[in-house]
C-alpha cells in the first residue's frame, strides 16, 4: 500500500512540475514573440505601415502618420483624375521633375494607380498641413480653383496630385513617400519593394 501511495505522490509531483514548467515557458515566450512586431514608436520612426483602402469611399481622404509625418491617401474619382490634365498650365512643376517622389510616381497622377494618391500632407514651404479643398471654384479661392489642397498658413496651393501651383510660396510638389500594394486593397507605406 505504501508503494502505491509513493507512486501516486511521485506521479503527482512529476505532472505538477511539468505543468508549472510549461506555464512558465509560455509566460516567457509570449513577450518574446510579441517583441517581433514593431512597436508604435518603431512604426513612427520608420517601420512600414499597412493601410486597408477597401472601405475608403471615392472622393474621401484618409489621414495617418508615418515617421512622424502626416500622410494623405485620397481615393480620386474619375472626374478628379480627368481634371489633372487641365491643370498643367497653372503648375510650377507639372512633370514632377524637381520634386520628391519614387520613379513609379513620376507621372501625371503621381501614383501607382490613378485612383489612389499617397503623399505627405506637409507643405513644402514651411511644413504646415495643406487642407483638402476639393470643391471646384469656391468663393474664397476664386473661379479658377480646380480643386486640390490649400495651405491656409501662407496660401500655397496644390492640385489633386499634390503638384504646386505657380505664384505661391511653396517651392515644390508635395512629397510622395515610398509605398507599394500588398494586395488589391492594402497599401504598405514605407516600403516599395517590388514596384518598378
Amino acid at each position: 500500500m505504501a508503494e502505491s501511495n509513493g507512486f501516486t505522490r511521485r506521479h503527482f509531483l512529476t505532472v505538477a512540475t511539468v505543468v508549472t514548467g510549461g506555464v512558465g515557458a509560455i509566460a516567457t515566450a509570449v513577450p518574446f514573440v510579441s517583441s517581433f512586431k514593431p512597436s508604435a514608436r518603431a512604426q513612427a520612426l520608420g517601420a512600414p505601415v499597412e493601410v486597408d483602402v477597401s472601405k475608403l469611399e471615392v472622393g474621401a481622404l484618409l489621414k495617418l502618420e508615418w515617421r512622424g509625418r502626416l500622410i494623405y491617401i485620397l481615393h480620386r474619382s474619375p472626374e478628379m483624375i480627368d481634371a489633372l490634365k487641365n491643370d498643367t498650365a497653372l503648375l510650377r512643376d507639372p512633370t514632377s521633375a524637381d520634386s520628391l517622389q519614387p520613379s513609379y510616381a513620376q507621372n501625371d497622377h503621381r501614383s501607382i494607380r490613378p485612383e489612389f494618391l499617397v503623399m505627405e500632407g506637409v507643405c513644402t514651404h514651411l511644413g504646415c498641413a495643406p487642407a483638402p479643398r476639393f470643391q471646384v471654384a469656391p468663393a474664397d479661392l476664386g473661379p479658377s480653383w480646380p480643386g486640390g489642397f490649400y495651405c491656409p498658413c501662407h496660401g500655397s496651393k496644390f492640385d489633386l496630385a499634390g503638384r504646386v501651383f505657380t505664384g505661391v510660396p511653396a517651392p515644390a510638389n508635395l512629397t510622395v513617400p515610398p509605398y507599394r500594394y500588398i494586395n488589391d486593397s492594402t497599401i504598405q507605406i514605407g516600403s516599395d519593394t517590388g514596384n518598378s
